[in-house]
């Protein structure tokens, strides 16, 4: 019923009404501005209006291009949006705020008070935006995501057999454990803002790109520190759930061919959910809009609509055989 309702509700691109491809590129426009605004108007300060104002014009401005340009050329406005946003936060925590954006700044400005950036960052790409927009942080804005998009292996031959998916949760809990131990044992203050939590933030983030690279050269998967390691995907699996925003289909276009399975970067099996009339639910989904572009049929498309997300079918890598086997295969 829900996965009916929301395919409905779903985005067309005809080139005859040119402005409903610039739906989603204006809403998630007009939001970002909305929260600049009620920011500055709150504080007092021009803050919170550079900050997400220009998040927002650059989100705009990607995915309007991935909305217009060719299929081709699509993959140049989530590009361009990455370095956009990515780039201009990082510089911002560093240069303008001078404070620490990762998640233990985060922790860290909940328990000292200090409502720093990553404090209104989080709040606003963590817990609020995933119920508007899904994970469109993590495919158009985080620059870890940034960084790992320009490594060779964009085609992922399927996640590690298992659940190696519980080590980001693990991640998360050594981190708040780190921040919780500093904070009411040694009484320990500056981790949210301050030279000290700039150096955090700088060493953190050297540490997550050397563990990104390192895990997308050993499994040759781009996105394999978001798939295992990444703690911010803890409380983002959460909040996506009430996603408005998916990846809805039309289930007499699809021919489950499976383009958009082999090319999805979070190997998610896109057909099971879509041949089912509904969504993609799974909370593994980045909106990198990779299977829209992909899918020969045009069957796939961003759509609003109000369902549950959560159940996650996800495509495994083959087991390796033993050499012996194979042999006898062959």
């Amino acid at each position: 019923m829900a996965g009916t309702q929301a395919s409905n509700h779903l985005i067309k691109d005809k080139s005859s009404i040119p402005w409903k491809k610039l739906l989603v590129p204006g809403v998630v426009m007009l939001v970002f501005w909305g929260v600049a605004m009620w920011g500055f108007l709150a504080s007092g300060s021009a803050q919170p209006l550079v900050m997400f104002g220009y998040i927002g014009s650059s989100l705009g401005l990607g995915l309007g291009l991935y909305a217009v340009l060719p299929k081709q050329k699509k993959p140049i406005g989530r590009r361009l949006t990455l370095f956009m946003v990515g780039g201009f936060l990082f510089i911002f925590a560093v240069l303008m705020g001078v404070e620490n954006t990762q998640i233990e700044g985060f922790f860290f400005g909940l328990l000292t008070g200090v409502i720093q950036m990553a404090v209104i960052h989080y709040f606003i790409a963590k817990i609020i935006g995933p119920v508007l927009f899904g994970r469109l942080y993590c495919g158009w804005a985080c620059w870890t995501v940034m960084v790992l998009d320009l490594l060779p292996f964009k085609r992922p031959s399927g996640r590690l057999p298992g659940r190696w998916g519980w080590l980001r949760y693990l991640h998360f809990t050594l981190s708040l454990s780190l921040v919780l131990v500093l904070f009411f044992v040694f009484d320990y203050t500056n981790g949210a803002a301050g030279r000290t939590a700039v150096v955090w933030f700088l060493i953190g983030n050297l540490a997550y790109y050397a563990l990104g690279i390192g895990l997308a050269y050993a499994l040759k998967d781009n996105r394999a520190f978001c798939k295992y390691a990444c703690p911010v995907s803890v409380p983002l699996k959460i909040t996506t759930r009430l996603s408005l925003m998916k990846i809805g289909g039309q289930t007499e276009k699809c021919n489950d061919c499976g383009a958009c399975v082999k090319t999805c970067p979070m190997d998610i099996r896109i057909p099971e959910y879509i041949l089912n009339g509904q969504r993609v639910l799974s909370t593994e989904c980045s909106l990198c809009q990779t299977c829209i572009t992909v899918c020969a049929r045009d069957a796939l498309k961003l759509s609003f609509g109000f369902d549950l997300g959560g159940k996650d079918f996800l495509r495994e890598r083959a087991p390796k055989l033993p050499s012996k086997a194979m042999s006898a295969a062959d």
